[in-house]
């Protein structure tokens, strides 16, 4: 899906600006929190592509404006009702306010055409294709191609991994673009390197 969480490529929002220090955690909520969400993890009540989409799925307005580890809250909240561990009333009552929480998902997908043979080296596209449910394909590649110059060890197919869906696992393929490529002649050239899942390329010759 192309929701707020994936900011990456677009523009109106200015230059990154640096806070100025590199404290991880700025209140004794943010450690709590953070905590929690992490043994929740570990005790394999949700896992990271679940995580991931909860936050993904918050309203633009309130992702833009919360912290981190807000959106953090906001993930754990929304899991542990959608899980059924605490319903909103009993979460209301503790909070004392409403909590806002993350829109509903859409249905997830596996992974079920075959996948192409790739290499270090190729040439690939990645998928012009738009999905709602969970994705970590980044809006500004779809449709564009580059080089493959690394490869990882498989890992949990995301669209379907974020939904309780089975899939078999897929490695990621480090992939390299060129600027100009992704956002017009006039952009700086730089190489940008993209993580991105088997299962979302296509091998172009070149």
């Amino acid at each position: 899906m192309d929701g707020m969480h994936d900011l990456g490529g677009k523009q109106g929002f200015g230059r990154v600006v640096k806070a100025g220090h590199t404290d991880g955690f700025h209140d004794s909520w943010e450690v709590k929190i953070n905590a929690l969400s992490g043994k929740l993890v570990g005790k394999h009540f949700y896992n990271m592509d679940e995580y991931r989409h909860a936050i993904e799925r918050m309203v633009p307005q309130h992702y833009i404006s919360a912290s981190y580890y807000e959106r953090v809250f906001t993930a754990v909240a929304t899991l542990c009702i959608e899980k059924g561990a605490i319903t909103y009333e009993e979460l209301r009552e503790i909070a004392g306010e409403d909590i806002p929480l993350s829109l509903g998902s859409q249905p997830g997908r596996a992974q079920t055409d075959p996948l192409p043979d790739l290499r270090i080296g190729d040439w690939v596209r990645v998928k012009d294709e738009f999905f709602g449910g969970h994705i970590r394909m980044p809006g500004y590649v779809r449709g564009k191609t580059g080089q493959i110059v690394g490869q990882s060890p498989a890992y949990p197919f995301p669209d379907a991994s974020a939904h309780g869906l089975q899939s078999a696992k897929q490695c990621t393929f480090d992939v390299r673009f060129d600027s100009r490529d992704l956002w017009g002649p006039d952009t700086e050239q730089n190489a940008v390197h993209v993580g991105l899942f088997h299962g979302y390329l296509e091998k172009v010759e070149r």
